[in-house]
């Protein structure tokens, strides 16, 4: 006597998932969703806004005119900074490096271009991050690029004095040989410079007046400006 055949099993029914259940509202008014996230998404740009106008270092209040030449791209500018110092003030630079903090006392009397250039970067945090380059002697920052030859578009005029002497701590602008003064690079003695001294004109423009052990432990690669504060007097 044959078996009845079982009839085949069929795959249990997967029940429908069932749609977010939206507030009663929301339903009403589609676009009020739509509406929340261009919120957030507002919200999340202005705090990244937010956050880079952080990375910059404090402006003090004498220089809230300062501000930078017409940018072109990263680290590119149309020419030098306007000029937002006056000789009413004295001004000072923290640089904040990963080995500590270097205190540059500032001559704007004697270079105030390359003063005024230096400062109106400095708050604009184009130093923020850049690695130093170092011999026995010196160091160097300042450099966009990495190798040496990186600047922000444009050069420097010449800035000549003689006093003070250079020396250990004394602090001035790069310039290739036979070229003009780079716009951002700047160098540090941290020893007797080599030979007679200098045979051009760097515009030495600070003096390091506390952390010049600081200096004397930069090394390169490994050591980076974080920021540059600027102090006025």
């Amino acid at each position: 006597m044959s078996k009845a055949k079982t009839p085949p099993r069929r795959p249990a029914a997967i029940p429908e998932e069932k749609g977010a259940d939206l507030p009663e509202a929301w339903r009403r008014r589609p676009w009020i969703p739509v509406l929340i996230t261009g919120i957030v998404v507002a919200a999340v740009l202005a705090s990244g806004l937010a956050v880079d106008e952080a990375l910059k270092a404090p402006r003090p209040a004498a220089l809230d005119g300062c501000k930078t030449s017409t940018q072109i791209a990263p680290y590119r500018f149309t020419g030098p900074q306007p000029i937002c110092i006056t000789a009413a003030h004295k001004y000072q630079a923290t640089i904040n490096t990963t080995q500590g903090q270097v205190v540059i006392q500032l001559y704007p009397e004697i270079a105030p271009v390359t003063v005024n250039n230096f400062i109106v970067l400095a708050l604009d945090g184009y130093y923020n991050g850049m690695r130093w380059k170092t011999e026995d002697w010196v160091v160097q920052n300042g450099d966009p690029t990495g190798d040496g030859r990186g600047g922000p578009g444009y050069t420097l005029p010449e800035e000549p004095n003689t006093e003070p002497s250079w020396g250990i701590g004394a602090v001035g602008m790069a310039r290739p040989p036979g070229l003009p003064i780079n716009g951002s690079q700047f160098f540090i003695e941290r020893a007797a410079w080599p030979g007679n001294g200098p045979t051009a004109i760097y515009n030495r423009f600070g003096t390091v007046i506390k952390g010049i052990e600081k200096v004397g432990l930069l090394t390169a690669p490994a050591d980076r400006i974080n920021s540059i504060t600027i102090q006025v007097g």
